[in-house]
């Protein structure tokens, strides 16, 4: 699957902050948040290294999403992955919306929403 994503030479916390803020400037909200590898630990007894995933949601993208087509709420939140990188610091990633809005009446709306996602992972840079 396509992904838009950077790292960041910080921490997983500290670049979980800066992707709520990176978010929120983009009119992106988090509606929900999994710690994966608690859960794998808590329900399965499995050790693994840090994963989160922060589903963010633009109202006005999802309005527009839902009135186009009622089923775009498959995909919605939109998933926000945050894990270490190979070589230290953060990786980050979201799922390109472009490749998940595939319907022509959905593109233009794809392209706001993978353009507004872009902004927010670029502006990351300047969270170091």
């Amino acid at each position: 699957m396509s992904s838009i994503e950077t790292t960041v030479p910080l921490p997983l916390e500290q670049t979980e902050a800066a992707v709520r803020d990176a978010l929120s400037a983009q009119g992106f909200g988090v509606l929900t948040e999994i710690d994966v590898a608690a859960t794998l630990k808590a329900k399965l007894g499995v050790e693994r290294p840090p994963l989160k995933i922060l589903g963010a949601c633009n109202p006005q993208f999802a309005h527009q999403a839902l009135t186009v087509d009622p089923s775009a709420a498959l995909m919605l939140p939109c998933n926000v992955v945050l894990e270490p990188a190979a070589g230290g610091g953060t990786r980050v990633q979201v799922a390109d919306p472009r490749q998940l809005m595939t319907d022509p009446a959905l593109a233009p709306l794809a392209e706001s929403a993978a353009a507004a996602l872009t902004a927010a992972l670029d502006s990351l840079g300047s969270a170091t």
